[in-house]
Parts: structure tokens; sequence; C-alpha cells
């Protein structure tokens, strides 16, 4: 009974280890984009789907890259404000190291202070953009507010029933921008998924995105297993997709709900915006 007792507890012990792992291991993921539309060379940390973990160890990673621009695509606090000072410490953390540039994600639209979050965020030097587009010395970048944040939003998806929002006055304004055309979006899906209203079809060089965790886990030979919105077996949950505009997703950071990544670990990303 004693030896079957410690085997017990040595398993507990290991696979409380795995599961730290699998949650904490910090991935880097690097790409590099030839652009004639840049006037400069640049680069940009993407970062994603923190929800509320205020993940420290990021810091000293994307300081030692030397980002001229980190990009958050949604979900940073979540739906139930958790942390909310230390993701505003970490924030400020951030801020030391490179301008960031902020978009909502459903779990932030889900909050009853959303408005008092947002001028929190601004009030510490975050570039809030909710439909908006910034004009920097870098790149012209468009953030997009969809607010597809409640419950019934996903089974509308599902049904086939959900009505998209109509984004293509802001796009619009985007083409009629010289320089590089950066899109923040926190839905990858709605990048070519969404049939008369997608993304790809407009005048822009790059669409950053995040959401999908990279499907939580990801199975040896199946791939991405699930994605709010998206469903059992997402396509848009990792990579890269199409050329110009391309999609780059990132699996992101923190867990919501379900509290465990398999094979899918956090994960930050360095693009290089090349001039060509």
């Amino acid at each position: 009974m004693p030896i079957l007792i410690t085997m017990i507890i040595l398993f507990m012990i290991a696979f409380f280890c795995f599961c730290y792992y699998e949650n904490n291991k910090l991935d880097k993921s690097y790409y590099s984009i030839k652009s004639e539309n840049t006037e400069k060379s640049f680069k940009i940390c993407h970062l994603s789907d923190l929800h509320s973990k205020p993940f420290k160890a990021i810091l000293s990673l994307i300081e030692k890259e030397k980002p001229d621009i980190i990009c958050i695509t949604g979900d940073y606090i979540n739906d139930r404000c958790r942390n909310k000072n230390k993701m505003l410490e970490l924030g400020k953390k951030l801020l030391k190291i490179a301008p960031v540039y902020y978009i909502t994600g459903n779990h932030e639209r889900r909050l009853e202070n959303f408005e008092g979050l947002m001028e929190e965020l601004k009030s510490i030097g975050f570039t809030v953009l909710l439909n908006e587009i910034d004009r920097n010395e870098f790149c012209n970048i468009l953030g997009l507010d969809e607010n597809q944040a409640d419950f019934k939003d996903y089974k509308a998806r599902k049904n086939g029933t959900f009505v998209y929002k109509d984004m293509s006055e802001y796009f619009n304004e985007l083409s009629k921008c010289k320089g590089f055309k950066l899109v923040l979006s926190h839905f990858p899906e709605n990048f070519t998924g969404v049939k008369e209203l997608n993304y790809s079809q407009y005048d822009f060089d790059l669409q950053l995105s995040g959401h999908a965790h990279g499907g939580q886990w990801i199975m040896p030979l199946i791939g991405p297993l699930f994605s709010p919105g998206q469903g059992v077996l997402p396509k848009y949950a990792r990579g890269t997709f199409g050329d110009r505009p391309k999609l780059i997703i990132s699996r992101g950071l923190g867990n919501s709900e379900f509290p465990l990544r398999l094979f899918n670990h956090p994960e930050i990303i360095f693009i290089n915006i090349v001039k060509e």
C-alpha cells in the first residue's frame, strides 16, 4: 500500500510539472515580410490573449529583440477583470520597451466597466484603437473593435445566423494611407472565413489576430482541436495565411475558461518588415 501511494504522489507531481511546463514554456516565432510599401524596415512584437496572466517572463525576451512597436490583439484582461492592477503594471513595463498598440477581444467587451478599463489603458500609455487608424513613423495601423463578445454570438456563428459587422468604411479609410498598412483584429476567421464581409478583399499588407489559442490542444497528426466561433478542428488557429494581405495568428499567452494547453506552448511573435 505505501508503494502504491508513493507512485500516485509521484505521478501527481509529474503531471502538475508537465501541466506547468505546457502552460508556461514560452515559444518565440519569427516571420519576415518584404514590402515595397514600407519606407523603412521595422520590427513588430505581437502578443495576444494574456487573459489577465501577468506573464513577467515575456519582458526580458521582448527587450532582447528590441521591437519598434508592440501590438496586443485582444483579451489582455479577462471577463472577470482579474489581476487588473497587475496587468496595468505589466503594460507600463511593456511601454518602456516600445509603443503599445492595443485592440479589444471578446473578454474585455463582456466587462461592465469596459469604458473605464479603456481609459485606464490609455492613461498608462497604450494606444487603444476602437475602429481607428493610427499613423506612426513605421506604418498605418487599423485597430478593429469587432465586438463579437456575447456567448449567444458563438451559437449564432455555429448555426450560420450570425450577422457580421461591415468594416468596409474603416478599410476604405485605411486604403487612402500611404505606406505599410497593418490591421489588428482579434478574430482570425474574419480574414477569409466570412463570405461577403471578409477582410482579405481589402487593400492592406498584414493582419495580426489571436483568439483561437492555437486550438488549445494541438494533437499529433490531427492539429488544433477547438476554437470558440470556429468549433472542432479550427482552420484559423495558428500560423499564416495568404500573401498580400497576409494573416499571422498568435497562439496566445494565457488561458481562459479551460486551464490547460497541450503541445501548444504560449507564443510571442516577432515580425521583421523589410523594405524591398
